[in-house]
């Protein structure tokens, strides 16, 4: 399983550009995964389903399966979030793992960045981001791309990973 990440702020488009790659990915044959850091308190079940009940009644995992799909929630109830390593070793065999968040990780990433987001860049101080994709011209030495370009982006992070 190859790794590749994406760093930025919030709102410089990580999430947008992944979802634009991910088609291409598997146009190619591979097999896709994705582990996502968020910052904040989420769900993925909506309040009155059953395993949104089971799990504010107490439960410390509720697994939900269907024949389409199954996912496992599992509550941390105050125990310290898990390292990436630990997700990794959770995700079934493929191709290649994307990584959004996770910025200080020791994976190759690349940096995703809007100058309206107002915030610095990640790359001097990061030597695991291996480029750039931004919505505009930076002072770099990094591989640089335009977030729009994905099909340029794709294959720079396969080539990266050693799948092209």
């Amino acid at each position: 399983m190859k790794i590749f990440g994406f760093a930025g702020y919030s709102g410089s488009g990580k999430t947008t550009l992944i979802e634009k790659l991910i088609p291409i990915f598997t146009r190619r044959g591979l097999r896709v995964s994705l582990i996502k850091h968020a910052h904040h308190t989420f769900d993925v079940d909506q309040p009155g389903k059953d395993s949104y009940r089971h799990r504010h009644a107490g439960c410390n995992e509720v697994l939900v399966t269907s024949s389409r799909r199954w996912v496992l929630i599992h509550e941390l109830r105050g125990a310290a979030e898990p390292p990436l390593a630990e997700h990794i070793q959770r995700i079934s065999a493929c191709d290649l793992l994307l990584v959004e968040g996770f910025k200080r990780e020791r994976i190759p990433k690349l940096e995703v960045y809007r100058a309206e987001v107002g915030e610095p860049l990640l790359h001097p101080h990061d030597a695991d981001i291996v480029a750039i994709a931004a919505d505009q011209q930076l002072n770099t030495q990094l591989p640089q791309f335009n977030l729009d370009d994905h099909a340029a982006i794709a294959d720079f992070v396969l080539r990266h990973v050693g799948l092209a």
